[in-house]
């Protein structure tokens, strides 16, 4: 009875490159003994399977290898019975990496077999001999490893460079750096203007100014990099490098270098005493800040809003500021590149209130709403509406809030700016009844609009303004009045508003409860 058919592939691998444009390489030797070894099995039906699966110069530490991955597919689509190797090792160096494919290749009913090591994967003691192959093999690219670590280490102590990217001011030479003077001069000139400046912002203000640039290079395949205008982290890291005061730096640790320096070490210190100053500071601003959105706030340009503070009239405006406009990069920011931090904060645990009385959550506490702030991903600053992305912390699910917002105009009079407000004396005559059903339909109406773009009932205010024959901006001030503070809607159902209080008055407030009760002249109720 003639056996069925088994469908045999060859893997071949060797680390280096070198020698591969030989007649006859080292590839060429593991394939001709793996193909001696599938016709000795003939009589057992095995057949070789003509698509080469080579990988020259590629290491056997990673299962990323262009030809392996093109077996593995192979493998899942059941096109392949049996991997043949010279050794166990022309596979994979990793046991972690040789568990999974064992793992793949027991899933599709694949064995393997290697030409010089005896053992069969379908047994017990072949897997203990495999493992015990692969520990080995592991042992000795880590041992490899480390001695390289150690010679790059000792070198490095000796002042010795050891490649990576060149630092502007420098070339390569014999492998050794060699000062180019007219990028030494750009490089004192960007230390020199730092300590003018005072900050990095101003300094990428004044580099701008002067069409200083990145180095430009051109790369092995043909692609180019740099020749841009510096940013903050490139620029901060060029003050920060000790190569420009004839050291070579390593694991924390600087070292004598054979380099010429390029800075004065008096300017350089000078320099990292400022730098240092400047991040304490602004770590000390941030902690104050009070940001609740702090890392997750975006303009629509994808820029990062960071937070900002500014003094006026003796009062502190807080806002959040698009990194392209603190960098001087004005063209690159997104419609709103300054936002009023607690109108945006307000509108944001606003939605979430009300997420968290959607499902059913009607504590409303502090630690709930703050538990709910860390479901929140990212937001996204956008024309007329910020776009809230959410992950539920439960169950991983990701859900999108879309709320309705119109900024601050800037230059728009703030009344408790003029004049606050005196308080109520309880002599004021309550506002009318007219007044009052006008208010309580409005507000009401704002809090069914709200739930209806939470609950993707309507995609945006657009929708509802044609649904309803209104103005876009009368639905967005009548959506407002949905994040009044609770004793002041009290206040509005029950009639007690003093009666120069109306609807325009009510969709002016500022998103802060506590600014509301200021601007309106009341007081909070125990």
């Amino acid at each position: 009875m003639k056996k069925a058919s088994t469908r045999c592939a060859i893997y071949t691998r060797v680390s280096t490159d070198t020698g591969l444009e030989q007649d006859f390489n080292s590839l060429d030797a593991q394939r001709e003994a793996s193909e001696a070894y599938i016709k000795s099995q003939v009589h057992e039906g095995w057949s070789l399977i003509r698509t080469a699966y080579d990988d020259g110069g590629f290491s056997g530490g990673s299962i990323d290898r262009p030809a392996l991955q093109k077996l593995l597919d192979d493998v899942r689509n059941n096109l392949v019975d049996v991997i043949v190797v010279y050794k166990v090792d022309r596979l994979t160096r990793s046991l972690a990496d040789f568990a999974k494919l064992v793992e793949l290749f027991d899933a599709h009913g694949v064995s393997f077999v290697s030409v010089t090591q005896s053992f069969n994967t379908t047994t017990s003691m072949g897997r203990l001999t495999l493992n015990m192959l692969l520990s080995f093999a592991q042992f000795e690219r880590e041992v490899t490893s480390e001695r390289i670590r150690d010679k790059v280490a000792a070198s490095k102590r000796k002042g010795m460079w050891m490649g990576g990217n060149v630092p502007l001011g420098y070339r390569v030479q014999n492998r050794k750096l060699i000062v180019v003077p007219d990028e030494a001069a750009i490089v004192r000139q960007i230390f020199e203007s730092y300590l003018e400046q005072g900050s990095i912002l101003r300094l990428l203000e004044e580099l701008r100014r002067r069409g200083v640039r990145t180095r430009r290079r051109i790369l092995s395949n043909g692609r180019v990099t740099g020749g841009i205008f510096f940013t903050p982290g490139p620029v901060t890291y060029l003050l920060r490098n000790r190569t420009f005061i004839g050291e070579i730096a390593h694991r924390g640790q600087s070292h004598p270098g054979e380099q010429e320096a390029i800075v004065d070490r008096a300017l350089f210190e000078a320099v990292q005493a400022k730098l240092t100053e400047n991040l304490k500071k602004l770590r000390a601003k941030r902690a104050a800040s009070n940001a609740l959105l702090l890392g997750k706030l975006f303009d629509d340009a994808d820029n990062r809003m960071t937070p900002s503070t500014t003094k006026k009239h003796g009062l502190i405006h807080r806002y959040y500021v698009s990194r392209a406009l603190l960098e001087g990069r004005k063209s690159e920011c997104g419609s709103h590149p300054r936002v009023s931090a607690d109108q945006i904060e307000a509108l944001v645990l606003g939605a979430l209130k009300a997420r968290l009385a959607d499902g059913g959550n009607t504590n409303d506490t502090n630690e709930d709403i703050h538990d709910a702030l860390q479901s929140v991903r990212r937001i996204v600053i956008q024309k007329g509406s910020l776009k809230v992305d959410l992950t539920d912390a439960t169950d991983g699910e990701r859900a999108t809030l879309e709320i309705p917002w119109t900024p601050r105009k800037p230059g728009r009079p703030r009344r408790e700016v003029l004049e606050p407000a005196p308080y109520v004396t309880g002599d004021e005559r309550p506002i009318r009844s007219e007044v009052r059903a006008s208010l309580v339909r409005a507000v009401a109406l704002g809090r069914l609009w709200l739930q209806e773009l939470l609950n993707g009932k309507v995609k945006n205010a657009d929708e509802i303004a044609v649904r309803e024959k209104r103005s876009k901006r009368s639905v967005h001030m009548t959506i407002s009045l949905a994040f009044l503070a609770p004793d002041i809607v009290e206040a509005v159902i029950n009639g007690t508003l003093p009666r120069r209080i109306g609807t325009t008055r009510l969709t002016d407030l500022p998103p802060g409860w506590i600014e509301q009760r200021q601007m309106l002249g009341l007081r909070q109720h125990d």
